[in-house]
């Protein structure tokens, strides 16, 4: 499903720096990268659940769990599959061919973290996880939104090659900084969106998350994200992101390791 297998993994792009500026803009940039981690800090454990819909007609079903500091599961239906973090070890199960595969890890620490979030970056929904902001990351309050009485904008072009003069453009509510939109423009002028359309909030977290976004391209909508379960509290236990190989799996031992000849570990969600 395209949706779910091709989100951008523009946050590969970016990484956390102090920001450029002087006087206004480094105080505003300030007061979002300290809000950002109080917000990032209330959201220790999630569970997901929702569909993902590209077009008219492909859609696949998706959850998602997370407890902090870095476990993470991720499942979709089309094609069935699982993969899991633990913190040390990296599994994948694939129904289709009925394989149970265990990672583990000899790469560098930026390696691995690089690597974790192109796997996992497809299921986790925008305004889960704060956004990574670039060293050019410019920060601009007194923004309308119509699902806001205040809004700030956090644009910045991403940096390097892979950047490809992109532009990208975060919207969030003030002060809270919950999602509510990211939009991003290629050199060729040609403009992309994601929209918050429904949220969830938790008056206990003092905060809002997406329960409901939609994508655009070209002001023409491409798809949609909607999620049937959202729960910021109940936590799993350790041992459900460390799976055992079903009945009727084979099960096979793989090593990622930090050189030219790496072995591959499980891919973002493919097919469909």
């Amino acid at each position: 499903m395209r949706a779910l297998l091709l989100l951008p993994l523009l946050s590969l792009l970016a990484c956390r720096s102090s920001s450029s500026g002087s006087g206004d803009d480094t105080e505003l940039m300030a007061q979002v990268r300290e809000k950002l981690a109080a917000r990032d800090a209330k959201l220790l454990n999630y569970q997901l659940e929702g569909t993902q819909k590209e077009g008219d007609s492909l859609s696949a079903g998706f959850t998602f769990a997370y407890r902090a500091p870095q476990k993470m599961r991720g499942t979709v239906t089309q094609p069935a599959r699982t993969v899991s973090w633990d913190g040390k070890h990296l599994y994948e199960q694939v129904e289709a061919n009925k394989q149970f595969t265990t990672f583990t890890s000899e790469v560098s620490a930026e390696k691995l973290s690089a690597f974790l979030t192109e796997v996992f970056t497809p299921f986790v929904p925008d305004g889960f996880r704060a956004p990574l902001l670039l060293r050019s990351t410019k920060a601009r309050r007194g923004v309308t939104h119509p699902k806001a009485k205040e809004a700030v904008e956090l644009s910045m072009p991403l940096e390097g090659d892979a950047g490809g003069g992109v532009v990208v453009t975060y919207v969030l509510r003030w002060p809270t900084l919950d999602f509510l939109a990211k939009r991003t423009r290629a050199p060729d002028g040609t403009q992309a969106e994601v929209r918050m359309e429904e949220e969830h909030c938790d008056a206990e977290l003092g905060l809002c998350v997406p329960r409901k976004l939609t994508r655009h391209v070209a002001g023409l909508q491409v798809g949609e994200t909607a999620l049937s379960r959202v729960d910021l509290k109940a936590p799993l236990p350790n041992d459900a992101f460390t799976p055992a190989a079903p009945d009727g799996y084979s099960v096979q031992t793989r090593t990622l390791v930090d050189s030219a000849t790496q072995e591959s570990g499980p891919k973002p969600p493919t097919g469909g």
